[in-house]
């Protein structure tokens, strides 16, 4: 076998050589010497006779001696010792070994004396030493192998019991970052944040499918106005994803983590302490620190309001139910019969702020079917149709002019009116698609005008209005829009709240690797930069936002939330699952 010896092979089977003959002394005759009985002479020596195999003369044992031995022997003269032949001579019993014998005294006298200093069931020595010498080369390799082979079972099967305990770990890594090590052992050790308010409905009950889809509406013509022929996509949940017990199935399949929805949860507590609790309302400017530059209640009122809703807060459910009844009303009490809200502010904030105001209204319905809230939020879908522009779409002054920015937030408004199962009336989202087309050279990229140059932040604006207009998931134009958007993806060194807000919405949509590609950046990176301490804890600051000087910290803390909040606030229009 490698790695070992072999073991030499003799001739004519006889394992080792012949031992060599010892020179032995020729007996010399002596006279019997009387052994004293107290005190008897020990044998100092013999001379054995040479054997032709030594190892067969050492096997010789006690037993074989002859209990007539005589009682006693004389020393061999070594100096005289003569070399006999190789043969076996017969030895005289005057010479031969005389074993020691008892003390007379103890009755035993003549007696062979037994050893007893080994084991009576140990084989002698030579007896092993001769077998392992005299096995064949094969029987010992296959000994050793089969050592091996079960030294190997075994280590193998303890390795096979050792208990681990497999945990999937959610955190917000930094990009190209991940944990070391896969399995971790002792889930004790996991370094992760401490979350002060729960982030996920446990107690409350699943709904019974959370991935289906809403039915088709039943789009007719009423006696007035003629309804859109044009259907709105089979939206996976709609707006059921914010739903009781749905928001935990959306958050894994989605890529949501705790760490996400701990900085919602922050973000809306921070909200709701600085609406009035007077009137209900928000502000724009205060009372907390940074405010905007201009004051529009209606703007900040829609906004926090679609980020308590957006998380699945009604006037009926949720942690901040009171909260949304107080807001929702005070729309309702500031909207006249035309269906308009807006009355006090900047004039290029007018129909910014009705279009979020009609989201307000038309989410709410759709989410509870209250009916105290049906007319309020038809009332505004038909008033958005009534201030459309010839051109198409929406700027800052009913019926006047067109831009994409104001235009992709009435697009939003009019979608959720078909969700809620509200009327849209026919010419309008033809008359959007109609604009659109003025502001793309191509189809992939938008300007904020008609002919205008385009922007990555048009761009993600108008692409969410096609995905809603019904363009397909394959549409070139879409993809080629898609990747300049994969391009640019979210830095805090150049931060555009805005652009986010609109891109995040397109990639969730789009699905698959585009939107891992994205919410790998976005679920660490804007929990990161939510004001952990202090009197704006949970809010985030505007200072360094491109339109945070406008808008002020409510503003950004609301479109922080709304990206954080997309793994259930409006679901995919495609379907990936």
């Amino acid at each position: 076998m490698a790695g070992h010896e072999p073991i030499p092979q003799f001739p004519m089977g006889q394992g080792m050589p012949v031992a060599q003959p010892i020179p032995v002394a020729q007996p010399v005759p002596v006279q019997p010497v009387p052994v004293q009985p107290a005190a008897a002479q020990p044998t100092t020596g013999y001379a054995a006779p040479a054997a032709a195999a030594a190892g067969t003369q050492r096997r010789a044992s006690a037993a074989r001696l002859a209990p007539a031995m005589a009682k006693s022997a004389v020393p061999l003269a070594p100096s005289t010792a003569q070399p006999v032949p190789a043969t076996r001579q017969p030895v005289p019993a005057a010479a031969r070994p005389v074993p020691a014998v008892a003390n007379p005294a103890e009755g035993n006298a003549g007696l062979p004396r037994i050893r007893t200093d080994t084991g009576a069931d140990e084989p002698p020595p030579e007896v092993t030493d001769k077998a392992v010498r005299a096995a064949p080369p094969w029987l010992v390799s296959s000994v050793v192998h089969m050592i091996v082979l079960i030294l190997m079972g075994v280590l193998y099967l303890a390795a096979n019991q050792e208990n681990k305990v497999q945990i999937e770990a959610i955190y917000a890594e930094d990009e190209g970052i991940q944990l070391e090590e896969d399995i971790l052992q002792d889930a004790t050790k996991l370094d992760m944040p401490d979350v002060v308010v729960p982030v996920l409905s446990q107690d409350l009950t699943q709904v019974s499918d959370p991935f289906a889809a809403p039915p088709q509406l039943d789009l007719s013509l009423d006696g007035l106005a003629a309804i859109s022929d044009i259907a709105a996509p089979s939206i996976g949940l709609a707006l059921t994803g914010r739903e009781k017990g749905a928001k935990e199935a959306l958050l894994g399949a989605y890529g949501g983590t705790a760490t996400t929805e701990a900085a919602v949860q922050l973000g809306l507590e921070w909200l709701v302490k600085q609406q009035n609790a007077r009137t209900g309302l928000w502000s724009l400017t205060g009372p907390y620190s940074d405010g905007g530059g201009n004051e529009n209640v209606l703007a900040a009122t829609a906004m926090a309001l679609l980020a308590l809703q957006g998380n699945g807060n009604t006037h009926k459910s949720g942690k901040f139910s009171r909260n949304v009844e107080r807001g929702v009303d005070a729309l309702v009490r500031m909207q006249d019969q035309d269906g308009n809200m807006f009355s006090e502010g900047s004039f290029n904030h007018r129909l910014y702020s009705q279009a979020q105001a009609t989201i307000v209204l038309c989410e709410l319905y759709g989410m509870t079917k209250d009916s105290r809230y049906r007319q309020p939020a038809q009332k505004a879908l038909d008033y958005a149709s009534r201030i459309q522009s010839p051109q198409g779409g929406w700027k800052y002054v009913p019926r006047e002019n067109s831009d994409t920015s104001v235009t992709g937030w009435f697009v939003m408004a009019l979608q959720s009116g078909l969700m809620a199962g509200l009327t849209v009336q026919s010419p309008t989202l033809d008359g959007v698609s109609k604009y659109l087309d003025s502001a793309t050279p191509d189809g992939s990229l938008y300007s904020y005008e008609a002919r205008g140059e385009p922007t990555l932040t048009m761009t993600a604006e108008a692409l969410l209005c096609r995905q809603y207009l019904g363009w397909k998931h394959t549409d070139p134009r879409l993809r080629t829009g898609v990747d300049q958007l994969l391009q640019n993806l979210i830095d805090y060194d150049e931060q555009d709240l805005y652009y986010w807000y609109y891109a995040t919405q397109v990639l969730h949509h789009m699905g698959g690797r585009d939107w891992d590609a994205w919410n790998k950046v976005m679920r660490q990176a804007v929990p990161a930069n939510q004001v952990k301490d202090g009197k704006e804890r949970g809010s985030w600051d505007p200072g360094s936002d491109r339109w945070g000087h406008h808008g002020g910290r409510l503003y950004t803390t609301c479109l922080s939330c709304y990206l954080l909040e997309v793994y259930y606030r409006h679901l995919p229009i495609y379907k990936h699952f």
